[in-house]
């Protein structure tokens, strides 16, 4: 079945960067907008980053903007999120999800999610 495996979590000190990995298989990747959201404890999922299926169109939450850039390679049927400048804010699980439609921060038209990998980012 199709399978979305994060990886490249870990703790951090603020400050610092990490660059998270979405690894997709058993779909036509290239025909998917991707997206990064983020769940923090206690706290509701949100949005945080999406891109569409040529790469050509990014969208990002205003908490990251300029801090975070996603990016994608559709030949390794793999999408990044590269993170810099990371807040104490920032910790998280992330997760990457899978999309036929373009329409940033909603969560309603992803069909595919990943489990996750978790982000945490020391003060």
């Amino acid at each position: 079945q199709v399978q979305l495996v994060e990886s490249g979590g870990g703790l951090v000190q603020a400050g610092g960067s990490l660059r998270l990995s979405c690894a997709a298989s058993r779909f036509t990747f290239s025909d998917y907008t991707m997206g990064w959201f983020r769940q923090a404890p206690g706290k509701e999922r949100e949005f945080v980053a999406i891109i569409s299926g040529s790469g050509q169109s990014t969208y990002y939450a205003d908490s990251v903007k300029g801090r975070f850039t996603i990016s994608r390679d559709n030949a390794k049927n793999t999408v990044y999120l590269q993170m810099n400048s990371l807040k104490s804010e920032d910790t998280a699980v992330y997760s990457c999800a899978a999309s036929r439609l373009y329409i940033p921060a909603s969560q309603n038209y992803y069909a595919y999610w990943g489990q996750g990998t978790q982000v945490t980012v020391s003060s």
